[in-house]
């Protein structure tokens, strides 16, 4: 008998523990409303079953409140009390049920307070089930158009900074995504695509912990090209067969090319100067002849917040990411605002025709991974060149060899940006010609202060010295590094 006294005390102990391990925090909102009316008794009936995890229990007095008193002033609470129920039993069809319970109580409830509490529960319901980047990013896509629902709906609710913060996360998670299909893409020299998925990655989230990477290997995919263009077959500039292009138009391919190459490198320079693809980009511009832009003192104070802000997961964190199903969020940004509008996607043919060559006709003879360059006046089987493509005329709107221009050209057609002979090979150093515009960023750095940043101080505006740019870097996260050996 005196051994079982100390078992039965250990068990006793051990089943409080648990209790107290399941027991879900609930709090009764209307706790302090000293009432003894009805519909107040069966709120906090319900409110204590959900403590004790009694959720069935507690759904059907809140049912039972709502069906009886449907004129109470607990009613709202009441259904919102139902979602909630849903929520903190927890699985994949518990919270199916709460989301719902939350989309009918904004419906019933538009203008109370409570609704963007809804909203909010709504958006976490999917942030929790949210994969890896590289699984199902439907829960994740969800989650971000939740959130932004809620920051735009209310935006003076003091949900909202928490609201903004999940959004940083869940963005941080698609971006990865996309930067890994974009990468996929590259290592299969499948530039366009790679491309059109990195284009959109940087203009959709510039606060990605890993954008100077995913501008670096956009200026990768550029020199890729450049490659491929110049080993390209070259031909007569009277004979073009399907696949040709002249030495003159290979040069202009490459200086387009070598110009929006240089422009991705700048913009690492100028827009995340402590990171590790910085010193990368200014070898790059080194090799391309072109020039290297210097970050402003506030754009290596706002990188260094970013980086700062950013946390570095645990080995025991690194061990359970492993085994659990969620993503780790530990790199996305706590400072800055999240992108609330999608820009406009980019498609492969897209880039081909602005990026790859341009002035050239769309067209299905394109090859969207940008392999081919084609002469759309000689289709294959013979067929008849294109309506738009005047005959005896290059492939890119020039006139050929041996034939006269046309005798009133059209005021209104949009050419591209050549050089007035055809046969001029264009310097890829060019950083004084007019014709083509230079980067953004070059500008914003080299040219004085326009009207809309006269309003900056100087001292955010004045060009970061070494010394900043150098005391700055031995400050940056160890768990950034270089993952793209090129």
């Amino acid at each position: 008998m005196s051994r079982r006294i100390p078992l039965i005390a250990m068990l006793g102990l051990l089943l409080l523990f648990m209790a107290a391990c399941t027991n879900k925090k609930s709090v009764n909102p209307l706790a302090g409303v000293g009432s003894k009316q009805p519909d107040k008794v069966l709120f906090d009936k319900a409110m204590d079953a959900m403590r004790h995890n009694r959720f069935d229990v507690a759904r059907l007095t809140l049912q039972t409140l709502i069906n009886t008193y449907p004129d109470s002033e607990f009613i709202a609470r009441a259904k919102l009390a139902v979602g909630d129920s849903w929520y903190a039993e927890g699985g994949t069809a518990a919270l199916a049920q709460a989301e719902q319970e939350y989309s009918d109580f904004q419906i019933f409830f538009p203008n109370m307070p409570e609704a963007a509490e809804a909203q909010l529960k709504i958006a976490n319901i999917h942030y929790q089930q949210m994969e890896k980047p590289d699984r199902d990013y439907t829960n994740a896509k969800r989650a971000e158009d939740d959130y932004r629902k809620l920051i735009l709906q209310y935006p003076d609710n003091k949900l909202v900074p928490e609201a903004k913060q999940r959004l940083l996360e869940v963005q941080e998670v698609l971006a990865e995504r996309e930067f890994e299909i974009g990468r996929f893409y590259y290592l299969r020299d499948s530039y366009a695509a790679s491309m059109a998925r990195l284009q959109s990655l940087i203009e959709k989230y510039p606060l990605y912990s890993r954008a100077d990477e995913a501008l670096y290997l956009m200026g990768q995919n550029y020199e890729g090209q450049m490659a491929r263009v110049r080993n390209s077959p070259t031909c007569d500039v009277h004979f073009l067969p399907r696949g040709c292009t002249t030495e003159a138009k290979k040069a202009e391919f490459v200086d387009t090319l070598t110009r929006h190459a240089s422009e991705q490198y700048a913009r690492i320079v100028t827009r995340y100067p402590l990171m590790d693809r910085s010193d990368d980009a200014k070898k790059r511009l080194a090799a391309l002849h072109q020039p290297i832009p210097r970050p402003t003192k506030g754009d290596v104070a706002r990188n260094r917040a970013e980086l700062e802000s950013r946390s570095e997961a645990t080995t025991v964190q690194q061990l359970m990411d492993l085994v659990k199903k969620g993503p780790n969020v530990a790199l996305a940004t706590k400072v800055g605002e999240p992108t609330m509008v999608d820009p406009d996607p980019v498609a492969p043919n897209q880039v081909i025709q602005k990026e790859f060559l341009p002035g050239a006709p769309s067209g299905k003879d394109n090859d969207v991974a940008g392999v081919t360059i084609i002469n759309p006046n000689q289709p294959a089987g013979g067929s008849a060149p294109p309506s738009d493509v005047t005959p005896g005329s290059s492939p890119f709107g020039q006139p050929a060899s041996g034939t006269a221009p046309p005798a009133t050209p059209d005021p209104n057609e949009l050419k591209p940006n050549a050089p007035a002979d055809p046969n001029e090979l264009k310097p890829t150093d060019n950083g004084n010609d007019q014709a083509l515009p230079p980067p953004p960023q070059v500008n914003e750095i080299h040219q004085g202060q326009s009207s809309s940043s006269a309003s900056a101080s100087a001292d955010n505006s004045a060009p970061a010295s070494d010394q900043d740019l150098s005391s700055s870097k031995k400050k940056k996260k160890k768990g950034l590094k270089k993952i793209i050996p090129f």
